[in-house]
């Protein structure tokens, strides 16, 4: 009987099956291909080696290496750990991102948060029971946020051109800092990535809690988390503030700061390698301003004419980048 059986499971495989078999494991190859990429690119965007996640994670650097490679089947428990040690849930590694709303990450998270009030009215909204115009929000226009990696320059030109308007400026490795009680290398040593998350999403919120218009420098890693990026770009006009690889390397080291790069031959790729993996998020900003073989006093001037332009003349947006690109 059980080899009866056994011919009629093969017999099935090779006829029905013959075909949906090489598909499904193409389909699996891809997957876990895909699934590879994005750890990659997660570990890339928080700065983290392979070492440090493999550490983090309690997982041998050679599985991190085998994940990222799309190399065999994953366990799901393992799985969940390189997740938690990169500070994001594991439906944000195991969902293709190709088949979910562009902003799905912080609408989910908003949702979590909100009040069952508030979802009766969303749902409303959805359903079309409600004109969902009414719900939308401008940017606040007189709020900048310069985003970007660390010795693009956000700091000194912002704090020149708050000066100029008369604006408050912020920057917002400060705020956390005067949160935590520790400077930001320290909250990351002792408390970790995942730590130092949720105090720059506090202090975010602080920040656009506040009244007044402001100008505010945000760490160059915040694209790390979704949800604080989103809440970033959807609350003020974002500037990206870039140069290139070389000249990065070359302020940070100016001012002493080596995080979380060592000083060695290896530095400028784990800087070019940091830069691609964000450069897509960056790109998100509302205007880029490359402060390339150009002085702080150009750079001031240009941002402060990208500011008066968008936000206090009103012109319309074609108007505004017809003005923007001349700058």
């Amino acid at each position: 009987m059980a080899e009866l059986i056994s011919r009629s499971n093969r017999q099935i495989h090779s006829t029905e099956g013959s075909a949906a078999l090489p598909n499904d494991d193409r389909a699996l190859d891809g997957y876990l291909a895909a699934l590879g990429r994005r750890v990659r690119s997660v570990r890339a965007i928080r700065g983290m080696s392979r070492k440090v996640l493999a550490r983090e994670a309690g997982v041998s650097e050679r599985y991190v290496a085998q994940l990222e490679a799309g190399l065999g089947n994953i366990s799901i428990m393992l799985l969940r750990r390189i997740a938690d040690a990169a500070g994001l849930p594991v439906e944000d590694l195991v969902a293709d991102p190709d088949h979910q709303p562009k902003d799905w990450i912080l609408l989910r998270e908003l949702i979590r948060k909100a009040e069952p009030r508030v979802i009766d009215g969303i749902k409303a909204l959805l359903s079309g029971e409600q004109d969902a115009t009414a719900a939308l929000q401008a940017v606040h226009v007189d709020r900048v946020a310069l985003i970007g990696l660390r010795g693009a320059g956000k700091s000194t030109l912002g704090r020149m051109v708050a000066e100029q308007l008369g604006w408050r400026f912020v920057e917002l490795n400060r705020e956390i800092e005067a949160e935590a009680g520790f400077s930001v290398a320290e909250v990351f040593s002792l408390y970790g990535q995942d730590a130092y998350r949720r105090y720059e999403q506090a202090a975010l919120e602080r920040v656009m809690a506040e009244p007044g218009p402001v100008i505010l420098a945000a760490g160059g890693g915040i694209v790390a988390d979704p949800v604080t990026f989103e809440r970033l770009l959807a609350g003020f006009f974002t500037v990206w503030v870039k140069a290139t690889p070389a000249e990065h390397m070359g302020r940070v080291r100016a001012q002493g700061d080596f995080r979380p790069m060592a000083a060695d031959k290896a530095a400028m790729d784990e800087l070019i390698t940091i830069l691609q993996s964000r450069e897509e998020f960056y790109a998100r900003a509302r205007v880029t301003l490359d402060t390339s073989d150009a002085t702080v006093t150009d750079c001031a001037t240009r941002l402060l004419r990208i500011i008066r332009c968008y936000c206090l003349s009103g012109c319309p947006w074609q108007s505004r980048n017809r003005a923007l690109n001349s700058t």
